[in-house]
């Protein structure tokens, strides 16, 4: 019985936090009440308090939790390549990643005003912590003299701003396949750091 009651108890959690990304998503979070959550989940609102204390730490762990999925993805690419190669296997995952979970990554974005000072900070640190991949890249690649990159950093924070460009239009059985996107991607990010065949 003890078993059930925890299985009911995990899915009742998979639920509330799915209903909220979507929701969120679709409404924005001040317009988003803990009691229309626990509608969308089929519960009453005061079952939610049994999975997160509030709304506000609601929000933060799907962002958290959406920036440590992206973080352990990132951290098992290979690295045992040129810079060149680096450069355009993460340009691919960052696209393909992103495109593939499009509530998250627009709340990880547009909600981080609603964020209090802590956590605001806490993924402020966690983005950074990613910026940290591509700037790598960079950094590695100028040393090489295969990229001309004045700033590594202010060079990856533009490079990620281009790639995250792609969710707010692509759209599935468009005029171009994802392959075709990324691999136009592919090159301008080439470009944009002075890689040769760019």
């Amino acid at each position: 019985m003890a078993k059930r009651r925890g299985q009911d108890a995990a899915e009742t959690d998979r639920r509330m936090r799915a209903a909220a990304l979507r929701l969120f998503a679709r409404h924005g979070y001040a317009a988003v009440s803990m009691r229309r959550i626990a509608a969308e989940v089929g519960v009453q609102a005061g079952a939610l308090y049994t999975h997160t204390p509030d709304k506000q730490t609601l929000l933060f762990s799907l962002m958290a939790d959406h920036l440590h999925e992206l973080l352990d993805a990132v951290g098992a690419l290979p690295a045992d390549a040129t810079p060149e190669a680096r450069l355009d296997r993460f340009v691919d995952f960052h696209i393909r990643f992103h495109l593939a979970r499009p509530d998250a990554v627009f709340i990880a974005y547009m909600e981080l005003r609603n964020l209090a000072p802590d956590n605001f900070r806490a993924i402020e640190g966690l983005r950074r912590d990613y910026e940290a991949w591509p700037e790598a890249i960079l950094r590695d690649g100028a040393a090489a003299g295969a990229f001309a990159v004045p700033d590594p950093k202010i060079a990856a924070v533009g490079l990620i701003a281009m790639l995250n460009g792609v969710t707010t239009w692509y759209r599935e059985g468009g005029r171009l396949s994802l392959d075709d996107v990324v691999a136009i991607h592919q090159r301008m990010a080439r470009g944009a750091v002075g890689a040769g065949g760019a």
